[in-house]
Order: structure tokens, then C-alpha cells, then sequence
């Protein structure tokens, strides 16, 4: 079989490079070219060398950006695509893209990246903590924070926001006073029950409603989370894969409970997050319609989920295995800041179209 020409979009980001390693790692796709798109801003992902050639394109916002695209598969005969971040699996799930692309249903989508239609839709099924929404003015009005006395958890809750923004924990109106005149750009919080127990995410690929392939890990440490006021960040410095067959369950639950309320089947790569309340049950605190930066850890412990995702793409699905794979008790994931520093002569930023 002659090797494919596969695309990943939002190329640069820390999590489409993690579907790069994994894809590097496959023994199916270890020959194939890979060809990145990104609209630009993380630079050195355009020139750490994991791609065959990344261009440089412009936001799914502009007019251009689809037929951009497009052009890009034509001219590089691009067999299958990875959409990478949230706002491209937004765009093209209600629209075909130029080549076989596995993503998930448009109404899955539009719930999934909104944390108040998703807490909203799962409310009566117990799978979300106790939440409410409070607007700016309510916070410095010193109101709006009773959750039975517990710790509260503020968060901004706009569409695929992520990476703990906006977040904090606290234990009284005048703590979430001050949170919310520091940040005049939030007009609302999400406030829900503080969940102090383990943080879960499991990685689940369904190829119309049938479960392709599956994978959780726990977040233990965060990168410089001693400099965020929530103790998150972006991405994990220390964790581990776990075989949590109580988080995985709950994850495909609730997947298919809003599949259930959208009429489609579930479909394509979702990543679901979980967390313990006081009690040690888990409930879910987002739904991400995408892979996450662990994507190469997971690959690495036997549940190659790019891999997987190009294959169930292709049609390829009696080549994926099992769908569940069990990962060694005593492993660890270590991340450090991504690649070495690159030295670069005769730099300029390219321009849209170009490629680096």
C-alpha cells in the first residue's frame, strides 16, 4: 500500500502535535506525509520539523479559510484529515470537508463546547456537579454563591474555553468580590460545587455509535500551576494512564445520553473530563470534541487514538484492535516545556498560503 498524505489542522498547538507523534509512532501511518495547517501565533510549530510542510492559514472567521483548505488537500493529494481545534471541528461538522474526515455530529458539537448548554442538558441524569449561572454584577454584589456552604468553583464558561481560565476557587462572597472585579472581561461565571477528588479525562473514538477505541488518564501535576490562582493550566507536567473502567463507562453514558437528545449517532473523537466530589463519585466537568495534549501518552501505553481515527477515517476498522487496551499499573507521564529551543536565520513570518 503506498503511503498516505494525511492533514492535521491547527498544526502548531501542543495537542495536534501530540496526533503527529502518534501518527510517527503507527506502524500503519509511520511512512505517510504529514502536512499541517495552522493559522499562526504558536511559530514553532512551523519549524520544529514534525510535519513534512505546515502552511500557514487563515481562521475558519474568514471567508477564504474553506477554499484555503481545500486547495491545500488538492495540491498535496491529501488522502485523510485530523481537524484539530475546537473552532474547526465547529466549522466543519456541519460541512463536508475536502477530504474523508471523521468528526463528530454538528449538534453533539454545539452542546459539547458550550459548558452551560452541556451541564444544562445533563442536569437530571446526576453525571454534573451542582452549578449555577452568576453574572459579574451578582459576584460584586457579594451574592450568587450559595451552594450549600461548600467551596464553590468560579469559572469562565464561554464557548471551548479550557485550560482553567477564568478559574477559582472560593469559600466566600467577598473572595468571589475580588475575583470578579480583577476580571472586568467576564460578564458571568459558571459557579458549581468544588470537586477536590482525582481529575480524569478519557479519550473515546465511535465510528456511528459503535466504540472504536478508548483511553483515560489522570491529571496529577500542572505546569507552573503554582502561578495560576486555580492551580491549572493548560496542560499536565505529571500524570498517569489508568484502566478506570468506572470513569470510562460514565464518559460513553454520557456521550450517548446527548446523543440520545440530538437524534445523531455518536461519532468521531471526544474527550471527556471527569472529577471526584467529596464523596468520591465522579461528575463531569467538560466534554471536548477533540484529542488532548496526553494523545501521545495514550499512544504510547497501546491506545493510539490518531492512529485509530485515520483508520475508522479510511474504512479501515477491522484493523484498530481492541477497543479498550489495559495499560501497566505503575506508569507514569512526564512532560517537560515541548522540544528544544530552535536558533532560525533569515526569519520572517510567512504569510497566508505559504508554508514553512
Amino acid at each position: 500500500m503506498a503511503p498516505l498524505n494525511i492533514l492535521v489542522t491547527g498544526a502548531c498547538g501542543v495537542t495536534p502535535r501530540a496526533i503527529v507523534r502518534s501518527l510517527r509512532a503507527s506502524r500503519a501511518f509511520s511512512d505517510a506525509t504529514l502536512v499541517g495547517a495552522d493559522r499562526g501565533g504558536n511559530w514553532y510549530g512551523f519549524y520544529e520539523g514534525l510535519y513534512d510542510r505546515v502552511y500557514r492559514v487563515s481562521g475558519p472567521s474568514d471567508p477564504g479559510y474553506p477554499e484555503l483548505v481545500a486547495e491545500i488537500c488538492r495540491s498535496e493529494s491529501i488522502d485523510a484529515a485530523v481537524v484539530g481545534p475546537e473552532a474547526e471541528v465547529l466549522f466543519w461538522s456541519g460541512r463536508e470537508f475536502p477530504v474523508p474526515a471523521l468528526l463528530p455530529p454538528p449538534g453533539l458539537v454545539e452542546i459539547a463546547i458550550s459548558k452551560s448548554k452541556l451541564y444544562d442538558a445533563l442536569r437530571e441524569t446526576g453525571l454534573v456537579p451542582r452549578y449555577r449561572i452568576v453574572s459579574r454584577d451578582d459576584l460584586l454584589a457579594r451574592s450568587g454563591l450559595d451552594l450549600d456552604g461548600g467551596p464553590a468553583w468560579l469559572r469562565d464558561y464561554s464557548d471551548a474555553s479550557s485550560s482553567g481560565i477564568g478559574s477559582i476557587q472560593v469559600t466566600e462572597p467577598e473572595e468571589a468580590y475580588a475575583w470578579a472585579y480583577l476580571n472586568p472581561e467576564i460578564p458571568s461565571y459558571m459557579v458549581a460545587e468544588h470537586l477536590p477528588g482525582r481529575n480524569i479525562a478519557c479519550s473515546l473514538l465511535f465510528h456511528d455509535g459503535r466504540l472504536l477505541k478508548a483511553g483515560c488518564y489522570e491529571r496529577l501535576e500542572y505546569f507552573m500551576g503554582h502561578l495560576a490562582v486555580s492551580g491549572v493550566t493548560g496542560n499536565i507536567n505529571r500524570g498517569r494512564l489508568v484502566n478506570d473502567e468506572r470513569a470510562r463507562t460514565l464518559a460513553e453514558q454520557a456521550l450517548r445520553f446527548l446523543a440520545e437528545i440530538t437524534g445523531e449517532p455518536v461519532h468521531g473523537l471526544l474527550t471527556v473530563d471527569l472529577r471526584e466530589d467529596r464523596t468520591g463519585a465522579l461528575k463531569i466537568t467538560e466534554i471536548n470534541v477533540r484529542h488532548v495534549a496526553a494523545t501521545s501518552a495514550l499512544a504510547a501505553g497501546g491506545a493510539n487514538m490518531a492512529e485509530a481515527q485515520v483508520l475508522a477515517t479510511l474504512g479501515r476498522l477491522d484493523e484498530i484492535g481492541e477497543p479498550v487496551p489495559h495499560f501497566p499499573d505503575d506508569n507514569v507521564i512526564l512532560r517537560d516545556i515541548d522540544g528544544v529551543p530552535l536558533w532560525l536565520t533569515d526569519y520572517r513570518e510567512l504569510a497566508v498560503g505559504e508554508h514553512a
